[in-house]
């Protein structure tokens, strides 16, 4: 095997593949060449096409489906193209992506195409297209998902160095002793390892290989830094310093932090999980020691693509670098980059690395200068944080809005949950009635399908397999895979899988869904930023701090808050979703007879009403217990017949009030210094915080003592200056020295005076 270095990224794959000729013409009607994703003409080349049995019998030899989808965004993954295979050997594969980049393919022994990722510096879809004749045609079509790419200054590019190694045996490792670089390679800091057979010539780019993380390459330091390691590094962090400070304030764009550790983990729709400081594994936090979990917000700002960081205690405290070097620091560079991506600061990984970690290395890790870097990375206090508002429907199902109204629809049929004009931002539910075991019917229903798509982002739709009952997430009407990644980079839109059974997505706009499995059904979490005020519609209710009209019919007629279920279940119907707004991918003969054909609403669906509900002596006794005073959790009970149908529903709304509450704002009056050449006590700064001030000796300390956060977000008393002189200790001292000098005079005049008299 053959090493090799070069800086790095990393690329996520989705991909689809050749066939071989004679070719039909191209866009004929039964066939799929150039038609991928066309629905129409004699046959369907579109995804949907298997569960309808209408798929043109050459659809796999043109759009292609490749295993494995993902590999290092440096490129060099070899990967297969699936249920195509080719006869000839020898025959000339060569694999274009994006129009423009060519990688070398090859012919296995079995006849299977391979096609090389290769170095682009893009997130997102990347189209690619395979010839097997030279480049004379490149008939085969498919699109792959790239992920962690670079953007005007100067263009992100990667440049291999030279070998460690050659011709190393392949035991599964490969260790080394770093040299010191020859000084041509000394200007090189950060980089990576690239593992490739030693057949290819040195260098040579798109080829089969591994990849290590980016790094700094310690050993490129020159011997000056051996010298004096901490002097060269002081010199760094100081170059670095008069860099940042011509550089733009990234500062003032970013969002601010939540002020609490609830609130943090809450917000899921702005905030996700820094995964080098993860309460849920450990709490393993290197850079941010004494910290027990911080996240990073999920889109880059809009001007220069920075990104925040807010980190906590275990007890919920955010930590500020103002008073802790273990504080959380913004990124100037986004670790995730940003479109165009290919100048900085918006490449993925590299900018990030650029701008914000090898400064740290140099300022705080290398050399005692961290006070300069926290003061140009400083931690954001929560004085202007706004928690994101909440709505969530579950169960038989059950809808608490945005503004705390709550109901029962047990309606038949795909509705609107949530319209709104501000962003185009559409989510629709599908609500269907679950089977018993003895094959007969519930007469409530439940959600099996949840669809979002903002703007003119990609269309991510959630649901229920038949069947089975697991998760499943189609992209744009085509099941996603996440065999190998559980995070995606989409067009409008961040996806992750943390678990099998919960899907997180995370909206350009700050809005965020969580759809996850609870019992048979689907439960759905929305949250929507402060901006979203007076701009939505839907099941979920019109977000405006006002429950009394969430029930706004789509003529604008509001129900009371009072309405009966029945004027409930007219208010639910008349959100059906309309065909040509539908979002929902329909790729079976039931889904298209039933949703697709039929009413959206279903009007021959009897539903069962709260006040119509009875059950068995028994299972209400067993019901009571169970769900106390939670009538969402009694109705399902006595509408399925099931206990653990009732406890499902149970769980998901105790999650909801429990997120309601994490999410209640909460008033900082924020951060207070200490005085100069004194010291303070306390680094907390909500509502009801104190902090102590103490001045240092020879100092004075002139205002109070003590200030605590007031209800209206101000301090009840402003900081005191520490004054030259002597302090109250010094004085103190002074008086009871003086005090203990009189003290011993008196006494030996005593003494004296007795003796005398006793002469």
């Amino acid at each position: 095997m053959k090493l090799s270095l070069l800086s790095c990224a990393l690329l996520l794959l989705l991909v689809t593949a050749p066939g071989s000729g004679p070719w039909p013409a191209a866009g004929a009607q039964n066939s799929c060449l150039q038609r991928c994703g066309d629905r129409g003409g004699q046959c369907s080349c579109h995804p949907t096409c298997f569960g309808l049995g209408t798929c043109c019998p050459d659809l796999r030899n043109f759009c292609l489906e490749i295993a494995p989808y993902s590999g290092s965004m440096m490129g060099g993954k070899d990967f297969v193209v699936q249920y195509l295979k080719l006869s000839d050997p020898t025959a000339s594969v060569i694999c274009r992506f994006k129009g423009a980049v060519q990688t070398l393919g090859h012919v296995d022994s079995n006849g299977r195409v391979h096609c090389v990722s290769p170095l682009l510096y893009e997130t997102g879809r990347i189209p690619f297209t395979v010839s097997t004749d030279n480049a004379l045609s490149f008939p085969l079509s498919g699109t792959w998902l790239a992920g962690k790419p670079y953007s005007a200054a100067w263009t992100a590019k990667w440049s291999y160095l030279y070998s460690l190694a050659t011709n190393i045996s392949n035991s599964g490792f490969f260790t080394f002793i770093p040299k010191p670089a020859l000084e041509k390679y000394q200007k090189w800091r950060v980089g990576a390892l690239r593992i490739v057979s030693s057949k290819h010539r040195p260098g040579e780019m798109n080829v089969p290989a591994l990849w290590s993380n980016e790094h700094a390459l310690a050993w490129h330091l020159g011997s000056d830094f051996r010298a004096d390691p901490v002097a060269w590094a002081r010199t760094q962090c100081l170059n670095w310093e008069m860099l940042e400070d011509n550089l733009p304030n990234f500062l003032e764009e970013l969002p601010d932090c939540p002020c609490t550790l609830d609130q943090a983990r809450a917000d899921s729709g702005r905030f996700h999980t820094d995964y080098g400081c993860d309460i849920e594994h450990g709490s393993v936090c290197t850079y941010h020691p004494g910290a027990a979990h911080c996240v990073r917000s999920v889109q880059a700002s809009p001007r220069y693509a920075s990104g925040q960081q807010c980190c906590y205690t275990k007890d919920g405290t955010q930590i500020l670098t103002a008073d802790s070097t273990s504080g959380s620091t913004p990124d100037r560079g986004h670790d995730w980059g940003a479109p165009p991506f290919r100048a900085p600061p918006r490449v993925p990984g590299l900018s990030h690395w650029l701008y914000d970690v090898i400064s740290f290395y140099y300022c705080c890790l290398w050399a005692p200068e961290c006070s300069r870097y926290m003061l140009r990375r400083p931690s954001s206090d929560c004085r202007n944080y706004r928690p994101p508002r909440l709505a969530s429907a579950f169960g038989d199902p059950h809808f608490v809005t945005f503004d705390g109204a709550n109901f029962t629809f047990n309606g038949h049929g795909e509705y609107v949950l949530l319209e709104a004009v501000l962003t185009n931002l559409s989510v629709q539910a599908r609500a269907q009635p679950r089977t018993r075991p003895d094959g007969t019917q519930d007469r409530g229903t439940g959600l099996t399908a949840v669809a979002v798509q903002e703007g003119k982002s990609d269309v991510v739709e959630v649901r229920l397999t038949s069947g089975t009952g697991a998760l499943q997430v189609l992209l744009n009407q085509e099941v996603l895979s996440f065999a190998e990644q559980k995070w995606m980079d989409l067009n409008g839109m961040f996806l992750s899988v943390s678990a099998k059974d919960s899907v997180t997505i995370m909206l350009s706009s700050g809005a965020g869904l969580e759809v996850s499995v609870l019992g048979p059904f689907l439960s759905v979490n929305v949250l929507l930023p402060e901006k979203f005020l007076t701009h939505t519609q839907g099941l979920l209710g019109t977000l405006n701090d006002n429950a009394a009209d969430d029930f706004t019919l789509r003529s604008g007629q509001v129900l009371p808050p009072t309405a009966n279920s029945r004027e409930l279940y007219r208010f639910g119907a008349d959100w059906a979703v309309k065909n040509a707004s539908s979002l929902f991918t329909y790729d079976s003969r039931l889904l298209v007879n039933k949703f697709l054909y039929g009413p959206k609403h279903d009007p021959t669906f009897q539903p069962l009403f709260p006040e119509d509900t009875t059950s068995s002596p028994s299972l209400e006794t067993e019901a009571a217990k169970l769900c106390e005073d939670n009538h969402f959790c009694s109705f399902d009970v006595a509408a399925t017949g099931s206990l653990s149908m009732g406890n499902a529903t149970r769980v998901a709304h105790q999650l909801h009030q429990y997120r309601v509450q994490s999410l209640q704002p909460v008033v900082s009056c924020g951060w207070l210094a200490p005085p100069s050449n004194g010291s303070k006590d306390g680094t907390k700064y909500l509502m009801g915080s104190k902090v102590y001030f103490h001045c240092k000796n020879g100092y004075s300390l002139a205002g109070a003592e003590v200030s605590t956060c007031l209800a209206d977000g101000t301090w009840s008393n402003l900081p005191p200056t520490c004054e030259p002189g002597r302090s109250h200790a010094v004085l103190l001292g002074i008086v009871f020295g003086g005090l203990a000098v009189v003290a011993v005079v008196v006494l030996l005049y005593v003494l004296l005076h007795r003796r005398k008299r006793s002469m």
